[in-house]
């Protein structure tokens, strides 16, 4: 699943925003929030997704990696951020064939003489998972 993502241009005052967005952002400065982190999730995703869903993205961005969070966002949208822990699958991969031979080999006993080739990248494809950028997520949260 691929989310479209729409421009949408930088806020550069509070004037252009809410009053209540703004009641938030103080909230959020004051409890040591990085403002200029806000207005870039402003920025990206807007006002009414700031509110909703920031929090929990800075949570799960400082407990993985906002890397993994924003690659999440991109394939599974914003409103799915806080299933993330559900689908998050690992990272540092160096491609679907070995995310799928790590996952056979923790999850099965199989001893396979060295002869037999698997193609990893096959078993991956059954999966129910995706795989952008060396992370992993399952598609099935």
């Amino acid at each position: 699943m691929i989310a479209l993502k729409v421009e949408r241009p930088m806020i550069e005052t509070q004037e252009q925003l809410k009053e209540s967005t703004v009641e938030f952002i103080n909230e959020l400065i004051s409890e040591n929030y990085a403002q200029d982190d806000i207005y870039e999730f402003i920025a990206e995703h807007g006002e009414n997704d700031l509110v909703q869903y920031y929090v929990k993205y800075v949570e799960i961005g400082e407990s993985y990696s906002y890397r993994a969070v924003d690659i999440f966002i991109e394939e599974f949208g914003i409103d799915n951020v806080e299933k993330f822990e559900d689908a998050f699958r690992g990272g540092g991969y160096a491609s679907k064939a070995d995310y799928a031979e790590q996952f056979v080999s923790d999850c099965y006993c199989i001893d396979l003489p060295a002869f037999i080739e698997i193609d990893w990248e096959t078993t991956f494809d059954n999966l129910d998972c995706v795989y952008v950028d060396g992370f992993v997520f399952d598609t099935q949260f």
